[in-house]
Parts: C-alpha cells; sequence; structure tokens
C-alpha cells in the first residue's frame, strides 16, 4: 500500500462514529497497518481549541455563517497539519466526521445555502477528499436513547434541540445518496457486528485491507 487511504465516518449524535472509528483502528492496529485516528472539529491543537469554542455553551447564539467559518478554519488546520501528511506517508487516516458534518449541520440543520459551504470547504481542505465514507444511520429516538443511557454532557449543537437533529438526520441521508464515496449502515445492529460487516465492506473495495483472524 504506497499512498494512503482516507476513511471518515458520519452520523447523527449517538449513531456510533466514534466507536466504530475506535473498533476499525483496533483492527487496523492489530493487523499492522499504520493509521491514524482523529476526529473533528479538532485532531491538533490548534484545531481542538477551535472545536472547545465552538461546542461551549457558553458562546451563545452566533450566526450560522461564523459557526461555518470556525468549523472550515478547525479543518483547514487539521488537514494542512495530520491529515495530509499522513495520507502522504502512506498511512490510513481514520477520521471522526469531515466535510459531510458541515454540509449536514450547517445545511440542513441551520439552513445555510449548500453550495456556499461546498465552496468554503473545497478552499479549507484544498482537494484533500475521503476515499470512502462511512454514514451510520440511526433513528432519532434510538440515538437519543443512547446519549441519555451515557449520560453525556450537552453540547451547544445538542441543545439546539430535536427540530435541529432531526433535520440533520435527514441531511445525512440526502448527502449519501449523493456521494459517491458512501458506505451506509443500519447502525441498530450490535456494535461487533456492525463493526464487522464495516470491514467486509472495505475489503470489497480495497484488496490491501486484512482478512479475518479466521479466514
Amino acid at each position: 500500500m504506497s499512498q494512503g487511504h482516507f476513511i471518515v465516518f458520519e452520523g447523527i449524535d449517538g449513531s456510533g462514529t466514534t466507536t466504530q472509528c475506535h473498533q476499525l483502528a483496533d483492527y487496523l492496529r492489530h493487523a499492522g497497518i499504520p493509521f491514524i485516528l482523529t476526529r473533528e472539529p479538532g485532531g491538533t491543537p490548534a484545531a481542538e481549541k477551535i472545536r472547545d469554542l465552538v461546542l461551549d455553551p457558553a458562546l451563545g447564539d452566533i450566526s450560522h455563517t461564523a459557526e461555518l467559518f470556525l468549523y472550515a478554519a478547525s479543518r483547514a488546520q487539521h488537514v494542512e497539519e495530520l491529515i495530509r501528511p499522513a495520507l502522504d506517508r502512506g498511512d490510513v487516516v481514520i477520521c471522526d466526521r469531515y466535510i459531510a458534518s458541515s454540509l449536514a449541520y450547517q445545511g440542513y440543520g441551520r439552513g445555510l445555502d449548500l453550495d456556499t459551504i461546498r465552496q468554503v470547504n473545497m478552499l479549507a481542505v484544498i482537494g484533500c477528499m475521503p476515499d470512502r465514507t462511512i454514514y451510520l444511520d440511526l433513528p432519532l429516538e434510538v440515538a437519543q436513547a443512547r446519549r441519555d443511557k451515557r449520560g453525556e454532557v450537552v453540547d451547544r449543537l445538542e441543545q439546539a434541540g430535536e427540530s435541529l437533529q432531526e433535520k440533520v438526520a435527514r441531511g445525512y441521508r440526502e448527502i449519501a445518496k449523493g456521494d459517491h464515496t458512501a458506505l451506509v449502515f443500519d447502525a441498530r445492529q450490535k456494535e461487533a457486528q456492525l463493526a464487522g460487516n464495516i470491514r467486509d465492506a472495505l475489503r470489497k473495495q480495497w484488496p490491501w485491507f486484512p482478512a479475518e483472524e479466521n479466514e
């Protein structure tokens, strides 16, 4: 495997993107495949500071356009400092959220123009796009039940309420339909079963992807 591969996980809050990112990372680690595991917003010291700002409930009601540019600024730093160098080394990059999250949250959720969001983000990432995007589809009520069970601290976007989350969920489904990198999974599956199905799908895409130990 001479060139890197960029895998992004997307889905509504509570869909399991973080869990499945770690599942895939653990599998690649065990197989001896070089990778990095990262997240958005964040991934680098500067980008993490932007994350802290944009998700802080104390930030209040900033304009939706300002929110878009904060996410894009974090993404630009993330790509330049971490993602692109890793891909250039030939590593697999596993990222918890990317541009589709901006389209879903700022576009479908906040109502900003989708083409504008794409243009801003294309400037931020300078062509650094995922090879495969794993969309985890989950009913809102199931996602909410999972978040309640975990007792997570509610961030600023989650405080926006169920109406925003409904729009975001619809947005993800629409985005996935038009995404040639998309692999869509029903996230109601058991954690291990879903992880195995994701690996099976990636194995069909790439000859280098390691086989299961019992194969």
